[in-house]
């Protein structure tokens, strides 16, 4: 039998009254957000920023290198991306998400303080500050409050990376893992940061088990002296000066000492940290996409 359109919304609106006497205001509520009537809460940069220190129990380190190299803080931000270096392509990727907001761990400017005036008259450098204006990308460098986190967001992103969790102890950067090989730990290295290639000294059919891992650059000095005071069976660093850390290793061997150096490269060795630090971040941040773009290897191997 067919009903009268008088009766059908008669029992459309005896239904929709007694959803709400029921308690069906709940349904209405998530029926309005599924439609896009409920707005996503808002961030500026500063407030993130302020959320980080807050959750990350961060207190301000005077005269520290992490601050804003382009934008404003009172930015309303429609996306995040972390990433080790804000290149060009990264700023290009993240303007394709519609990610106005970068968290790069090193400089963007090519000098620890990200002086624009480093060398006068810069082409390149200007091309890259309007690349940003252009795309309204807010930069925020993201290394003295990363390694300030517990555990250092870097350290526990690489050693997660490599599987190394049920070894790792917060706040040493010496490890021992069962024995292997150094071609055997070479090997390891590359594929699971997906490194093409490493430079090595050291005999690769040495044992190792005892691991020093220090990405990044934290200079000669203190690479050699945890490898003087913890004695590891390999070094592992991020980039050495040559003239330092792998003159001192390449001596060492050749007088006897059990030890072997492993060098991963700089972006390559705490890349997995600005990964990890989306894993940290995004709870944390429910209305905002946080997204890693990986900067990569500047080099090509010949």
């Amino acid at each position: 039998m067919k009903k009268s359109a008088n009766s059908i919304f008669t029992r459309r609106k005896f239904i929709t009254t007694s959803a709400i006497s029921a308690g069906g205001l709940v349904l209405l509520s998530r029926s309005s957000f599924a439609s896009g009537l409920s707005a996503q809460k808002q961030y500026t940069v500063q407030q993130v920023m302020d959320l980080i220190m807050k959750e990350g129990n961060l207190s301000p380190i005077p005269n520290t290198v992490d601050t804003l190299k382009s934008g404003d803080a009172s930015q309303v931000v429609t996306g995040i991306v972390t990433t080790m270096f804000a290149t060009v392509a990264v700023i290009e990727q993240a303007a394709k998400l519609n990610a106005n907001f970068i968290i790069a761990h090193e400089p963007t400017f090519y000098n620890h303080t990200d002086n624009p005036e480093w060398v006068k008259d810069n082409a390149i450098v200007e091309q890259k500050q309007a690349l940003l204006k252009k795309h309204n990308i807010t930069v925020w460098r993201f290394h003295d409050y990363c390694h300030s986190l517990n555990p250092d967001a870097v350290e526990y992103g690489v050693i997660k990376k490599l599987k190394w969790l049920p070894y790792f102890k917060a706040g040493s950067p010496t490890l021992t893992i069962p024995s292997v090989s150094l071609q055997q730990l070479v090997q390891h290295l590359k594929t699971s940061l997906g490194i093409a290639h490493l430079r090595v000294i050291g005999d690769l059919k040495q044992n190792c088990s005892r691991i020093t891992l220090l990405p990044g650059a934290p200079g000669g000095k203190m690479q050699v002296g945890f490898a003087v005071s913890d004695k590891p069976d390999v070094l592992i660093c991020g980039e050495v000066s040559e003239w330092e850390t792998a003159e001192y290793i390449r001596d060492a061997y050749l007088l006897g000492v059990n030890i072997s150096l492993i060098i991963l490269g700089h972006a390559l060795s705490e890349e997995p940290g600005m990964e990890y630090f989306v894993d940290w971040l995004q709870p944390k941040l429910t209305d905002v996409k946080v997204t890693h773009i990986k900067s990569g290897d500047p080099f090509t191997w010949l």
